[in-house]
């Protein structure tokens, strides 16, 4: 898939700058939202689009990592534009345990400046940059990753989840 990303000045939260409130319906009847995860760490990534080879490698990366993960206390929380039926069938297809969120109307992705303008094959539209926020227990952002290639995020955020402490 050729792609290539282009966006306008990214706004969102910078490390250092408190994470921005969210609540989202996700996978497995769930919701996710910033108030429950006061007080731990998370993972907060952003996918373009469910069941696609790089949103599924990153994905299945993730899940592989989840039991050293939890062990370090990190919740991963992955987030697309996508509905949940279509969440859901990417959930159990690859046996994905952690919460995958629907985030339709952008809002969120808004927030975290993530929406962005994108091109391929020469149009250009709006889309989820795959970008990543490692927020810790105190709500602020700790590490932010943008453009994150899907193969090697997971030992990524294993390094930076250690450094939390």
């Amino acid at each position: 898939m050729a792609s290539s990303s282009t966006s306008t000045a990214q706004a969102g939260p910078a490390e250092g700058d408190p994470a921005p409130d969210f609540s989202m319906p996700a996978s497995g009847g769930r919701r996710v939202s910033l108030e429950a995860l006061k007080g731990q760490p998370f993972l907060l990534y952003f996918y373009p689009k469910a069941d696609t080879p790089g949103c599924t490698r990153q994905a299945c990366g993730l899940q592989e990592a989840l039991p050293q993960l939890g062990r370090l206390g990190l919740t991963v929380i992955g987030v697309s534009p996508d509905r949940l039926p279509a969440i859901e069938k990417f959930a159990a297809k690859y046996g994905l345990e952690f919460p995958l969120a629907s985030d339709e109307d952008h809002r969120v992705a808004e927030a975290y400046g993530v929406w962005v303008r994108k091109s391929m094959y020469g149009k250009t539209y709006m889309g989820m940059e795959r970008s990543s926020f490692l927020i810790g227990a105190d709500g602020r952002v700790a590490r932010v990753w943008r453009k994150v290639k899907p193969e090697a995020h997971a030992a990524q955020v294993m390094e930076a989840a250690k450094a939390l402490g």
